[in-house]
Parts: structure tokens; C-alpha cells; sequence
């Protein structure tokens, strides 16, 4: 298994209701270790995430998905590595 497929933990939200894509995307992210980032896919931009994730010491980065009309990678604001990874699956995909 590579270290990208370790880094990353994906969520699919695009078929649930709201409040459930806020609420389960914030306790996944949560739960992200060293390294880790989260890719959560949505139908729909989640403009109610951002400030919570802002408050809640994350980072992110959106841009429009492949499957899902949204793609929003999510890491914690001092983690370099997840950051790096980030940044790299951006560039090459």
C-alpha cells in the first residue's frame, strides 16, 4: 500500500442529509492523525463547514471533484506533512 493511500482518508457525504455531511465530516476530521488529511466529497459546496473548521484549528483546500461536484481536503493547520500531501495531490491530479 502506498504512503498516499495511508495519508489519505476519504468521505463520501454527497448522498446524506444535512446536518450529517457537517457533522461527520468534523468528527472525521477529528480524528486525523500525524499526517493524515481528509478528502470529503459533497454535491454541493458546504459553505457551513468552513468557519467550523477554522475555529477548530483545520485547514482546507476545495476544488470541483471528479464524481462529486466538490472535493474539500481538510488537515490540521500544523501538520507540514498532510499539507505536503495535500499539495501534491493537487498538482498531480
Amino acid at each position: 500500500m502506498s504512503q498516499e493511500l495511508l495519508q489519505e482518508i476519504l468521505l463520501d457525504v454527497s448522498d446524506l442529509s444535512p446536518p450529517e455531511p457537517l457533522e461527520l465530516t468534523l468528527e472525521t476530521a477529528d480524528r486525523l492523525l500525524p499526517g493524515q488529511y481528509l478528502r470529503m466529497q459533497h454535491r454541493r459546496d458546504p459553505c457551513m463547514l468552513y468557519g467550523n473548521l477554522e475555529n477548530n484549528g483545520f485547514k482546507y483546500s476545495q476544488r470541483e471533484g471528479s464524481t462529486t461536484a466538490v472535493e474539500l481536503f481538510i488537515w490540521r493547520e500544523d501538520d507540514a506533512q498532510a499539507a505536503d500531501a495535500v499539495q501534491l495531490v493537487l498538482k498531480t491530479s
